[in-house]
Order: C-alpha cells, then structure tokens, then sequence
C-alpha cells in the first residue's frame, strides 16, 4: 500500500527510532513535504532526510504533535484488520489482570491505539476518540467493540480537550443500546454509581486502581478527609475498609450526591459531605483549627495541564499540601497525588518534603504509587507515565 510521505528534518528520527511514535510539527522538512498539504487524519510513511521509511502515521497539519506512528510496517498503514488485533491483545492483558469486567479496555500509545480510549463498565463500553486519525476511523472502532464484546451500550464521549487542539468537534453520543443516568462500576471488590454522561472523562478514574487498593492498609480506624473526592472513589473504600469517619470535598454538588448515595450503599454512617472550592475549604479548616485528620488524600486534577504551567501549577501543588499538612494530627498520613504529566516523580516529592519543611514537620515517604495495569506504560514515551502517589507519614514536634 502507497502512502504520501511525510519528511523528517536531518537526525529529526532520532525518537522514533529510540522507540518513541511522535512527531512534532517542527521536526518535519516542510519545503519536501509542506504540511499543509496534508488532510487531517491523512496516514503518511514516515521518512527520515534519507528517505529511510520509519513506519505509517496518522497525519494532522494543524496539530503540535503532527504525526503520530500508529506502524512501523511502511507498507501497510492502520487498517480496520490491526485495529481489531490490537483491541484484542488488549484485551488480552485485562482479562488477565482482572476478574471483572471492569477497567480501561484501550489506552492510547500504551495499546498502539494512539488517540483511542476505552472504558469498560460491565456491559457498557465508554469510547473516547481524540485524533484526527482515529475520528476517520469511527465506524470501524466501533464494529470492532462490538465484535470483541458484544457490549449492550457504547457510548462516544468525544468531548475532551484535545479534541479542539486536533480541530474536531465536541460530543457526545450513544451509538448503540439504551444508556440510563448512572452506571455500575466494580473496583477493589467495591461496588459505585458513576455518572454515564455528565461526569468528568469517562466518569470514573481506573488509574489509581491499585493506589486505592493500598489505601485498605492505611485507612482503618482512621478520620478520612477525601479532598477532590469526585464520586467518592477514594472515600468510600476508606471506609469500607474502616475508617471511623469520612469527609469527602468537592465543589461539585452533583458529585457529592454520587459519593453520598455510594456511601449509602456500602452501608457506611460515619460520612460528610462539604461542597466547596478545595484551597478554600482546606485553608478554612487550618485556619479555624477546629479539625484535624489521620488520613488526609490529595488526588486533584491536572494542575499542570501545559508546559508553560509549571511553575503556576508546582505552586498549586505546593499549596495543597501544605494545607494538608497542616491538617493531619500528630502522626497522621498524606496521600499526595498527581495526574499532571509534567509534574514528574521526582518534582513531586520534592513538592511534598518543601512543604513538610515549611509547616515543621517531618514527612516520611513509605511508598510510591503509579497508575494501574489497565494504563501501560511505553518506556520510550515518558508522556504515558504520567499518574504519580506518594503516601507519607507526617510527624510533628519529631525533631
């Protein structure tokens, strides 16, 4: 099969020949092959100034990351036949890792599906489609879920950001079956109600899966505050798994009537519920001293969603656990988190012993948590290692 070629400047295949599967608009030789000559979603072999075939990539002019390698086959290019074969070894890898029908079926570049998601909720399938490629490929994405799983729901939650970075339009619908307002989600032997439309992403958050199946050592006999608790993913487990109380914040009403009701249906009475701001409600609480807490979890949104926000968002990241700190009793525990892709490891645990310096106390890392299974990690794209959980133990009056 002939493709268009797409040229890389001198030495510009360096990263693709490393392992990695972007292409960035300032790497290609554009008085060769001018970008703009290209169609959105248009798939192109990969060229270096030699004219050395890398492979076939999905094509978008308009995006910073222009190119994206979806094979390294300079002959054969994505076809419905190695879509339908990589959605199934990934399958492959969750039925092996897990009982239950219940986890992130395709995730992106970690799959060979870069652009694609998605979430497997029992007998609901949640598609997320974000590239220019991977939208031409709609219907076939869809014939191969239904020939992998015979789902009686899937759903096209195409309304992410990056969506508008690739020049796609925003939205939503169900392409097959009857989707009711809420759907069930099974995690760590813990049963919830997600959102299936209105809620954040896909409405729930596989990532932290095997972090909140460590929370069961640590939250027993514990007062809990959940901070950006969502649907209560991170607090309802805590107090199925003990915890003496449970507070969960959020700014969004409608999350914590989620959180609630999963709250409920765990059989737990020991819950609270504060609707408000979480740097507001946090910096409230230290300052009014009236609270304090033996567990404390810190899972927010990216605060570093671009580059250029780092320094804007490492403050951020500062702030919030600081105030945490602030909070916990005199032995008590932070799970500091981060889904912030340019918020390293490292840059986070040097967030979380800063502020143990600035508010007297002494931090103690325990252990260090990365995002489930279910997200696959490509050691030669350090994009796809992005979800970061350090539980600490913080000491006052130690030194």
């Amino acid at each position: 099969m002939q493709f268009p070629p797409l040229t890389l400047k001198k030495n510009a295949e360096r990263r693709i020949r490393a392992g990695h599967l972007w292409i960035y608009s300032n790497e290609v030789d554009i008085a060769k092959t001018p970008l703009a000559a290209f169609e959105p979603g248009t798939q192109a072999s990969v060229q270096a100034s030699n004219g050395k075939a890398y492979g076939v990539a999905f094509v978008n002019p308009h995006a910073l990351i222009c190119g994206r390698l979806v094979t390294r086959d300079a002959g054969q290019g994505m076809t419905p036949q190695l879509l339908a074969r990589r959605m199934s070894a990934a399958l492959s890898l969750r039925e092996s890792v897990y009982d239950r029908p219940f986890y992130r079926l395709v995730f992106g570049d970690g799959d060979g599906l870069s652009g694609l998601v998605i979430d497997r909720f029992g007998d609901i399938c949640v598609v997320q489609i974000s590239t220019a490629g991977m939208e031409l490929m709609r219907e076939q994405i869809i014939e191969a879920v239904h020939k992998l799983l015979s789902p009686g729901v899937i759903v096209l939650k195409n309304d992410g950001k990056m969506r508008e970075i690739e020049g796609l339009p925003s939205y939503v619908e169900v392409v097959h079956g009857t989707l009711a307002a809420s759907m069930l989600v099974e995690e760590n032997g813990v049963p919830f109600q997600a959102p299936a439309e209105g809620g954040q992403k896909t409405g729930w958050f596989y990532d932290h899966r095997q972090n909140r199946q460590r929370l069961q050592t640590y939250a027993r006999g514990k007062r809990v505050l959940d901070v950006f608790s969502y649907v209560g993913g991170w607090g309802v487990q805590a107090g199925v798994a003990g915890a003496s109380q449970v507070t969960f914040l959020d700014s969004s009403a409608a999350a914590l009537e989620y959180a609630a009701e999963n709250a409920r249906n765990n059989g737990l009475d020991n819950a609270e519920y504060l609707q408000a701001d979480a740097f507001e409600a946090l910096k409230k609480l230290a300052e009014e001293k009236a609270e304090r807490y033996d567990l404390i979890i810190l899972d927010p949104p990216a605060l570093i969603p671009r580059k250029r926000d780092i320094p804007q968002g490492e403050a951020a990241y500062a702030r919030l656990n600081e105030l945490a700190l602030r909070l916990l009793d005199k032995d008590g525990m932070l799970m500091s988190a981060s889904c912030s892709m340019h918020l390293g490891a490292d840059r986070l645990r040097d967030v979380v012993r800063a502020s143990g310096r600035k508010v007297d106390r002494f931090v103690q890392l325990l252990e260090q948590g990365h995002q489930s299974a279910d997200h696959p990690i490509v050691p030669a794209i350090p994009e796809t290692e992005y979800l970061k959980a350090l539980w600490c133990r913080s000491l006052s009056g130690f030194y």
